[in-house]
């Protein structure tokens, strides 16, 4: 099976042989680890760029008062922190959600990598800015979208994501994600977003159900959400 990191950089910019097996050779000591195991915690010195290859992954951050905002959905393929090495401290923690397998590239080899590789450089600064892309998404969402656009628009998202690496085909994929993670997700109570399922499901738009999501009707969906895909930038990818 194909390196998921390799995978989706190749889809965001020209590879060359010898890019690739630099990318191969820098991933190829990764570690698996269980479900809800921090990979970094705020506060800690910034570590290495971690790289997810299996599973799934989640920033988040703790308020005072002990409440919790996920911040981010990490999945195969994906990287973070790639400049947070500049900072003194992270200002958020990294947390698995699945088993997942993650590889760590040390600082100074990713340095390397984007130095000597012009693809690898091209590949993971594109990979960034969608990244940002998304944040301002969900920062709209949590801004300006009513409870039931918000709710359909990450549905809509993470199906994207999920199907363009493959983890989902059909309608229905397997969606790892608790109703209390959504709602912290989503800056809501867990009773207020499962009202919000259920009049989504009522609309016949979607179902989420025992951890796996029917998208019953797309256009419906897509409809409620105000979703517009550019934000993921995937022309690009298909371009690529």
């Amino acid at each position: 099976m194909e390196n998921s990191f390799i995978a989706k950089l190749k889809g965001l910019a020209p590879m060359a042989p010898v890019e690739i097996a630099a990318l191969e050779s820098a991933t190829a000591s990764a570690q698996s680890f269980s479900a809800r195991h921090d990979l970094i915690r705020e506060g800690d010195r910034p570590g290495p760029v971690f790289v997810v290859l299996e599973g799934w992954v989640c920033r988040y951050k703790v308020l005072p008062n002990g409440t919790r905002q996920v911040l981010a959905y990490l999945m195969p393929g994906d990287a973070c922190d790639l400049h947070v090495g500049l900072l003194a401290e992270m200002d958020h923690s990294i947390q698995t959600i699945t088993p997942a397998v993650v590889a760590t590239i040390e600082r100074e080899m990713m340095d390397d990598l984007m130095t000597r590789h012009p693809g690898i450089a091209r590949a993971m600064y594109v990979a960034q800015l969608i990244d940002e892309g998304t944040m301002r998404a969900w920062i709209t969402s949590m801004g300006r979208r009513a409870s039931i656009e918000r709710v359909a628009h990450l549905m809509c998202e993470l199906y994207l994501r999920a199907r363009n690496i493959g983890l989902a085909s059909e309608p229905q994929f397997t969606l790892p994600l608790s109703q209390l993670m959504l709602a912290d997700s989503l800056g809501m109570t867990p009773v207020h977003l499962n009202r919000v399922l259920k009049e989504l499901r009522l609309s016949g738009a979607m179902k989420l159900e025992r951890g796996r999501l029917l998208i019953s009707d797309p256009n419906r969906l897509i409809q409620i959400a105000g979703f517009d895909e550019n934000y993921l930038h995937r022309r690009l990818r298909r371009a690529g």
